[in-house]
């Protein structure tokens, strides 16, 4: 059980920083509610835990190539931009104070959560840091591998689940007007985000050529 509860507070460590992640779960706490930013949240999880499984099966080594990684970089800026002057175009839009209900569907919400998970910085993230932790809890032990993975994401479920229960309280307090000015300011982080993957991809290929 040590082993677990060590790896949970290593899942909390990994969702605590922002990222683009954080961003559009919050963006959709306050614009429609809990389960809507749960949603976005839940579809970063299912992306995380397809990687954990594919990881476990040797998809570290194929998405280490350059010629796999470097295309991410730009398509994941692409995922970003589009979900940023989204934010900024509708940020007046579908906004539900608390007590209303939301006019967004739970699967718009979950499927803009699959589109920022599946974006570069999180797969080289598993790939680069927790693929060489898992990889090598899986060849010493596969039960091992199991309490290390369900710990991670354990930890990622309770920073989830903290932060929309602050979004949640605190969107109580907040007019509409404030919550869209607060959803610009998510869109124009998706732009900056956006912008890093553009420079790494940059990066990259100068590197590769």
């Amino acid at each position: 059980m040590s082993l677990y509860f060590a790896y949970v507070m290593v899942g909390l460590a990994i969702a605590m920083p922002v990222g683009a992640i954080t961003v559009e779960m919050t963006k959709q706490g306050l614009k429609n509610g809990f389960m809507h930013g749960w949603a976005v949240g839940l579809g970063g999880m299912t992306i995380d835990l397809t990687l954990i499984f594919l990881l476990s099966m040797g998809l570290a080594s194929i998405l280490a190539l350059p010629v796999i990684q470097i295309p991410m970089w730009l398509i994941g800026a692409a995922f970003l931009l589009y979900l940023g002057y989204d934010s900024i175009k509708n940020a007046n839009q579908g906004i539900t104070l608390s007590g209303e209900k939301a006019t967004k569907s739970f699967f718009s919400s979950y499927k803009n959560g699959l589109l920022v998970a599946v974006s570069p910085g999180n797969l080289v993230f598993w790939v680069n840091v927790f693929g060489v932790v898992l990889a090598k809890n899986y060849s010493n032990d596969s039960s091992q591998f199991t309490i290390v993975a369900l710990g991670i994401i354990t930890g990622i479920l309770l920073h989830d689940l903290g932060l929309l229960t602050i979004v949640s309280i605190s969107r109580k307090a907040m007019s509409r007007k404030m919550i869209n000015w607060l959803t610009i300011a998510a869109g124009i982080l998706l732009f900056g985000f956006a912008g890093y993957f553009i420079y790494e991809f940059v990066m990259s290929l100068t590197k590769y050529l």
